[in-house]
């Protein structure tokens, strides 16, 4: 057994210093190219595995992990994040982690900028980031890297700027996927609603933008002749707007029985349907938040793609614990499963597969 061998001995079976050999194990300088040879020869020849949960614990250092993320509600996916990277937080209570937030607003470099100069007040030991633009996210994770703090993405991969690793889902492969589920029911139409939020004519996420290409992409590949028809529901508006819009919406287009949203608000689509009574429509939508999960019982959310929200928030904190505390490497991108959620297999969807 690997933990019944002692310092010693691998010295003995390399023929080098204790010293040597510890040098070794702990990667610290100083050892002579002949003499790793020697030890790295003497541990694989003993099978020698180091137990690297005992020596983080022994090391008793304390870690700060920060996760940056967008300002939002308390119906949204970025909450999932938070209760996943909480529970990773709980489960490595032995090791002295401590998970920090900051937030930023949408859409405002100056406080995403704000937001990273907040971060770094912490002095992280690793740093979960939801990226912005491509220009100001590389400024910020310029100044990680001068420090040598490791961090993760999520929602958008920027492999240009040398993240430890990414967790989400292939965007495009989503959006494409949701919309050949979406016409195993609405084949027949002449036209779907697409719901988009949007601030100053922009998507909210880089990850919503690749999932309309990857939509789009299907749709007029296998289904042209069907018109998809936008309807933008402001990111900041309130419930009496939304109202007011999808009143004016369906009023226009009567005949439109399937709706589809590329976020995790289809709920506000869902209870409106429901509202109206309007049971010869359906939306479809992403993420199991309670407000679309009622609406996916009641009948009014036909369909509901889970993102893992729960799952990334805890795979992040433990990359960054991996890497940071264990030393271990880590696998560079992490797409999360594409599940469709139904009325039918809704009780039986668990948030996280840890």
């Amino acid at each position: 057994m690997s933990d019944r061998i002692r310092i010693k001995d691998i010295a003995e079976k390399a023929g080098v210093s204790v010293g040597t050999v510890d040098r070794v194990l702990h990667k610290r300088p100083n050892v002579s190219k002949k003499a790793l040879e020697k030890v790295n020869k003497a541990l694989e020849e003993m099978e020698y595995h180091p137990n690297v949960y005992a020596s983080a614990l022994a090391y008793n250092k304390a870690y700060t992990f920060v996760v940056f993320i967008p300002h939002h509600t308390s119906e949204a996916y970025w909450q999932e994040i938070e209760e996943g990277a909480n529970k990773a937080e709980e489960m490595r209570g032995d090791f002295h982690i401590n998970v920090k937030y900051v937030y930023y607003k949408r859409f405002d470099d100056v406080d995403f900028e704000r937001g990273g100069y907040a971060c770094l007040e912490y002095h992280p030991d690793g740093v979960v980031i939801v990226p912005a633009g491509l220009d100001i996210t590389r400024r910020f994770t310029q100044h990680l890297h001068e420090q040598k703090i490791p961090f993760v993405f999520l929602d958008s991969y920027m492999p240009d700027l040398r993240p430890l690793a990414f967790f989400g889902q292939d965007s495009f492969c989503s959006g494409y996927f949701a919309a050949k589920m979406l016409m195993l029911i609405a084949n027949n139409e002449k036209q779907i609603m697409l719901m988009k939020q949007t601030h100053n004519g922009m998507l909210t996420t880089k990850q919503q933008a690749n999932r309309e290409v990857g939509f789009r992409h299907y749709m007029r590949d296998h289904f042209p002749h069907i018109e998809i028809v936008e309807l933008d529901l402001p990111t900041d508006g309130q419930k009496r707007r939304f109202t007011d819009q999808l009143n004016t919406f369906f009023e226009e287009f009567p005949d439109i029985h399937h709706c589809i949203t590329l976020n995790s608000k289809a709920h506000i689509i869902g209870e409106y349907l429901l509202q109206n009574n309007l049971r010869d429509k359906q939306v479809m939508g992403y993420d199991m938040v309670p407000k679309n999960v009622e609406c996916l019982r009641q009948g009014s959310i036909s369909f509901i793609i889970a993102q893992h929200g729960y799952q990334q928030g805890f795979a992040c904190i433990d990359a960054l614990f991996k890497a940071v505390v264990l030393k271990m490497q880590i696998e560079p991108v992490n797409y999360m499963p594409i599940e469709l959620i139904t009325k039918e297999n809704c009780e039986f969807y668990r948030r996280t597969q840890m």
